[in-house]
């Protein structure tokens, strides 16, 4: 196993996550596992199994109504091992790749990072456990004096339905036991700002939390210690998450906000409110407090952007990650400003950087592209309603349209690998992409075709 590891990384990642959705795709097809005690169809375990463990979101069948609590917590479960492995996992080979380097290139990265530093592994492990684990208490406390208080439910349902959603908030999953989601809640702040919390915190990543948790620490043990600057990752993760989560709000309350099926009935605040958390749930969560199939083409296509950039790296949440996405940014500046390097915050970006961000997007574009057309040539659904529904899954968001039971079988399996490449590619080919680096002997002259 140990020479596994250091040989494929990448591999061991996939075939631990693949194992699990085995497993809870045989749980799940467990008559005990439904309400109406009768088996379910491979298809619809399978696809619920890979959306738990993917921690997506996206269902053939009402969670709720279908499941029994036996089957609900067999997905509540697969949920939180998908998080917890996506986190662990995604830091842990960040380490490796760390490793891999030489001396030099270590002893910078550990001068520049100061987040999942090395020789961390055992304390990456320990802190994802903890502060999932912390973060779910609290929000789900939240959570379940609101459904005790404010909604008649009994304690023991009260505290199930808070440790539900909490896990899935914090984990990015997006499953709710309500049959159309958060929308029974979209005039109640104390249900939609913890669910907020939970899914920034899980969406930003491990290594960012961690940084500002020993930060945080440092300073309450000693008020005068010198400051000491954030890492480069951290910075270009909150800048760039903060900017796309107000583009997104203002994007979508605007394009919603006189219509008739979504924001155009409520009250200001409650415009307000669920316009922020429409335009911040597809940086990936998945619950939704207004009609996704209501809304206007222009907030689907706002949507499929956000949805496809996602969030930081090291998350819970998905998409090609915003990191990916400001260093592309960084490089298109750079060109346009006709400069011989890109230079990001003080810091000079590797070219070997650059052409893994590029990758990483091209691969993710062509799996989306791809896989609408398939889907478009099994089903007559228009073209918006399927590339949502493809990058929904692709970026393991869980936001739908309401077609997702209606696809043919073919469709349906097509999302599932989807969502199973889109949890780990992203992941796993940056990591591949990175232990593969390796030196020529020779190079051809240079030419330089036509771009344009």
């Amino acid at each position: 196993m140990g020479l596994l590891t250091a040989r494929h990384p990448a591999r061991l990642v996939a075939i631990g996550f693949a194992l699990a959705v085995v497993v809870g795709t045989a749980v799940l097809m467990l008559p005990i596992a439904t309400e109406s005690g009768e088996s379910t169809s491979l298809v619809t375990a399978l696809f619920t199994a890979t959306s738990a463990v993917c921690v997506t979101g996206l269902v053939v069948v009402d969670t709720g109504s279908h499941w029994s609590m036996f089957g609900e917590l067999t997905i509540l479960t697969l949920i939180q091992v998908g998080g917890l492995g996506i986190m662990t996992l995604a830091s842990m080979l960040g380490l490796l790749v760390a490793r891999r380097m030489g001396l030099r290139m270590q002893l910078v990265a550990q001068a520049e990072t100061r987040s999942v530093q090395l020789g961390d592994s055992r304390r990456v492990v320990i802190g994802v456990i903890l502060l999932s684990l912390a973060v779910e208490a609290v929000i789900a406390t939240i959570l379940s004096t609101r459904f005790v208080l404010g909604y008649d439910e009994n304690v023991g349902r009260g505290i199930y339905l808070g440790v539900f959603h909490a896990i899935s908030a914090y984990n990015n999953a997006g499953f709710s036991l309500y049959a159309d989601s958060l929308m029974p809640f979209a005039s109640d702040l104390w249900i939609l700002v913890p669910i907020v919390v939970g899914f920034v915190i899980g969406g930003l990543g491990f290594p960012v939390v961690f940084e500002a948790y020993r930060r945080l620490v440092r300073r309450l043990r000693s008020a005068t210690a010198p400051a000491r600057g954030w890492s480069l990752h951290t910075k270009i993760t909150v800048i760039t998450y903060a900017i796309l989560a107000v583009a997104g709000a203002v994007a979508i309350t605007a394009a919603e906000w006189s219509n008739p099926a979504t924001l155009g009935p409520m009250g200001l605040v409650d415009k307000v409110t669920n316009g922020v958390f429409q335009g911040m749930s597809p940086r990936t969560v998945g619950f939704n407090s207004i009609d996704i199939g209501a809304m206007h083409p222009s907030s689907l296509l706002v949507t499929d952007m956000l949805m496809f950039i996602g969030g930081g790296s090291a998350g819970t949440a998905g998409g090609i990650k915003v990191t990916t996405f400001a260093l592309l940014a960084f490089v298109v500046i750079a060109e346009i400003r006709g400069e011989p390097t890109v230079h990001v915050m003080g810091r000079n970006l590797a070219p070997t950087v650059q052409r893994q961000a590029i990758t990483v997007v091209l691969l993710g574009v062509g799996a989306v592209v791809a896989s609408t057309l398939a889907i478009m040539f099994m089903t007559e659904y228009r073209l918006e309603t399927v590339l949502f529904e493809v990058v929904s899954a692709f970026a393991t968001v869980g936001l739908s349209t309401g077609i997702t039971a209606d696809l043919p079988a073919g469709a349906q399996l097509l999302l599932v690998v989807l969502m199973f490449v889109g949890r780990l590619g992203p992941i796993t080919l940056a990591t591949a992409l990175a232990l593969r680096e390796r030196g020529r002997r020779y190079e051809y002259p240079e030419e330089r075709p036509i771009v344009g």
